[in-house]
């Protein structure tokens, strides 16, 4: 499977695009729509639902969480879950499920590990902070899996005509908003921004993956050795280490600013 993505500035534009998907023969489990959702609704909806805050929820409690919903949606209907560093987030289906549980968010567990593994073949956990940064930004997000080269070709041409933002777009958006900033952080330590920039953003967004960023360092470490080693082999030659790492922990120490600021928010 192949997560293809588009980013929209409006909602009412991302459920036309929703909607032609569904009419064009697209499976309703392998869409989903990710909007930006309110305190109250969120708020209202956790009363009902039984969570355990001593454990980070996985993709097999998002599951449980799903909600009836009157949208003519068959296919799972509608959740609603506080997801850390965002905040509110309403998602259609079980795709949905999937990616807001892949990102931690505060959800009901009533499911099991069938569920969790059955939606979980194709999810892309190295683009959810992209989707994140659009959903803050009050965008939203629709997700479809393809099963092959013609179907992908079908969603991306349709996401095209309905002008949406690629998630490739949205990543550079990401990254000039950051970018100032972490030069300027950068440049303290003597050594060229605009030298190191290229490896120093690969350490940061290989820190923002949803499976090892809520993790200790200790816990995640091995991880990041790895995509270091594969940035070498990529780059032979290059001064990649000092760059990557440094990259790596602000990638952490971001993501912890970002669920901090949530929470007092919340």
């Amino acid at each position: 499977m192949e997560a293809i993505t588009g980013v929209f500035n409006t909602q009412a534009e991302a459920e036309e695009a929703f909607g032609r998907l569904r009419q064009s023969g697209i499976p309703e489990d392998r869409i989903t729509l990710l909007t930006p959702g309110s305190h109250q609704q969120v708020a209202a909806e956790m009363q009902t639902v039984p969570t355990d805050t001593t454990e980070q929820p996985g993709m097999g409690g998002a599951m449980g969480a799903l909600l009836g919903g009157g949208i003519g949606f068959t296919g799972g209907s509608i959740l609603m879950a506080l997801v850390p560093g965002v905040g509110p987030v309403t998602a259609l289906g079980l795709l949905g499920a999937s990616l807001l549980g892949a990102a931690g968010a505060t959800i009901g567990a009533t499911t099991g590990n069938k569920s969790e593994k059955a939606y979980s073949q194709g999810l892309p956990e190295d683009e959810i902070f992209v989707y994140e940064d659009a959903l803050r930004k009050g965008r939203s997000v629709l997700v479809a899996l393809a099963d092959g080269s013609e179907s992908s070709t079908q969603i991306r041409e349709l996401l095209t005509q309905e002008s949406a933002e690629s998630v490739d777009a949205a990543r550079e958006q990401w990254w000039i908003g950051l970018r100032s900033a972490e030069e300027e952080r950068y440049t303290k330590s003597s050594r060229s921004f605009s030298e190191d920039e290229q490896f120093f953003r690969l350490g940061f967004e290989a820190a923002m993956h949803a499976r090892t960023r809520c993790l200790e360092f200790d816990q995640v470490s091995a991880a990041m050795d790895a995509s270091l080693e594969e940035v070498k082999l990529k780059y032979p030659g290059a001064e990649v280490e000092e760059p990557f790492t440094r990259g790596y922990q602000r990638g952490r120490e971001h993501y912890q600013q970002l669920c901090d600021e949530g929470k007092m928010a919340a």
